[in-house]
């Protein structure tokens, strides 16, 4: 069977549900006293707008369609960090690439650093994580992420200010 048909099916048998809902709680709501006809005319707002949508196929309010809207309207905005996720691994200098010095540099920084700053900043600068998937992986507050980074940041930027002074 086609899922469209299964799908217009289903619509169709609930709409009448919806609908009888509806004259139930309309007659509610000329028999209620005045501080629930609130209430109920929430549930009967809240009727109404179902029995458009599963009517009409579309968000009651809406003018247009996703479908016939341009395309700066459908865009999905990302953040910056998730779109590294998508170029770091094309920029990305290769380990391999590194010059001895470099390599030892980057392990003294890095070895500064404690265990848990040393991860978050990894997953951050290195992998391009959120602060909200690393506290995730690491079962810590997206707040102690954002402090170990600070931390992390604070130490390598005053070993590379004292590596430049003495240049």
């Amino acid at each position: 069977m086609d899922l469209e048909f299964i799908y217009s099916e289903f619509v169709q048998k609930l709409i009448p549900e919806y609908q009888i809902s509806l004259k139930g709680v309309e007659q509610l709501y000329r028999s209620a006293e005045a501080e629930d006809k609130k209430v109920i005319a929430g549930m009967v707002s809240d009727c109404e707008y179902v029995i458009e949508w599963l009517s009409s196929g579309r968000r009651p309010g809406n003018k247009r369609g996703i479908e016939r809207r341009a395309g700066y309207e459908r865009e999905i905005l990302l953040e910056p960090i998730l779109m590294q996720n998508f170029t770091c691994h094309f920029n990305a200098v290769p380990s391999e690439g590194l010059t001895e010095d470099q390599r030892f540099q980057l392990e003294y920084v890095l070895g500064l650093l404690s265990r848990r700053e040393k991860e978050c900043y990894m997953l951050a600068n290195g992998e391009g994580f959120s602060h909200v998937a690393i506290a995730d992986m690491l079962q810590i507050s997206a707040g102690s992420v954002s402090e170990y980074i600070q931390r992390a940041q604070k130490k390598i930027s005053s070993v590379i200010d004292e590596y430049r002074s003495l240049i």
